[in-house]
């Protein structure tokens, strides 16, 4: 018996890494016996932006120079966002994936509406709590397709490697029996975050249903073109500051930048 690991190391200017095992079984002769190649998990890099049970509206902050994490403001206020009961602030650590953007003037052909100019979001659902500016890498396991005031806003589901229970959970279904409740409690929680300050409730795409991970692999590759295009200059960014300094920041493995403030030029 014979075992071999091969593993594909990031290449630059991709946000994901796949990890690939080949196990080859050779009988006395030498000959192959059995052959099994599987594509085990494919792996991203997230920076959180808000802990969990937090409140501050912290983001990347696309439109500055090295694109800080800094919390939002609006009309010269400090952002907060509300307690949606019986919840305390945000219910997962929230972040982006770098080197994705939801481009603005592309028009979504699932939800209909154009990307909402940033980098594209995720809601890493483990146990642990994480720092804002943290880069952590989680295994993606499902999206749900939000319409936020008009704009495409995906919210990418997923859990971090290193969580106890990151071994039995690999897809959106895992997510439903080990986690019974979190899913809707999502969904309900983006319906209604802004509500308390005016505004109307959210909507989705799929009437809220949750998409599998395949799905969600593929609603981030397009967004990492997207991104590639505006890097290029081949998109309008507007005022955003995108460049290939540090592009490489998304090959970092995660307890290289363990902060509580980073910047992030062209990671987004």
């Amino acid at each position: 018996k014979r075992e071999s690991l091969r593993v594909l190391r990031l290449l630059p200017h991709t946000p994901f890494l796949k990890t690939t095992f080949s196990l080859v079984f050779l009988g006395r002769s030498g000959f192959c016996l059995q052959f099994c190649h599987f594509m085990f998990q494919v792996l991203f890099n997230m920076i959180v932006e808000v802990p969990r049970w937090t409140n501050a509206k912290m983001e990347i902050a696309t439109e500055e120079p090295l694109n800080p994490i800094k919390q939002d403001i609006k009309k010269g206020k400090l952002r907060y966002v509300a307690n949606i009961f019986p919840h305390k602030g945000y219910i997962w650590n929230y972040g982006a994936l770098p080197q994705t953007w939801e481009d603005p003037n592309h028009t979504d052909n699932i939800t209909g509406c154009c990307g909402d100019n940033d980098p594209i979001d995720v809601c890493e659902i483990g146990s642990k709590i994480r720092s804002s500016g943290e880069i952590v890498q989680v295994k993606v396991l499902g999206v749900l397709a939000l319409v936020d005031e008009g704009e495409t806003d995906w919210k990418i589901i997923a859990i971090s490697v290193d969580d106890p229970e990151a071994q039995k959970i690999h897809d959106i279904d895992d997510v439903k029996k080990h986690k019974p409740g979190y899913l809707e409690a999502t969904v309900d929680w983006f319906r209604l975050y802004k509500v308390p300050d005016g505004k109307p409730e959210n909507q989705f795409a799929f009437n809220g249903e949750f998409k599998d991970k395949d799905f969600a692999v593929e609603i981030i590759k397009s967004t990492h073109e997207y991104w590639k295009a505006l890097l290029h200059k081949k998109a309008d960014g507007g005022t955003i500051k995108c460049s290939l300094d540090c592009s490489a920041l998304a090959v970092l493995a995660p307890e290289v930048l363990k902060t509580r403030q980073v910047s992030l030029p062209g990671a987004f």
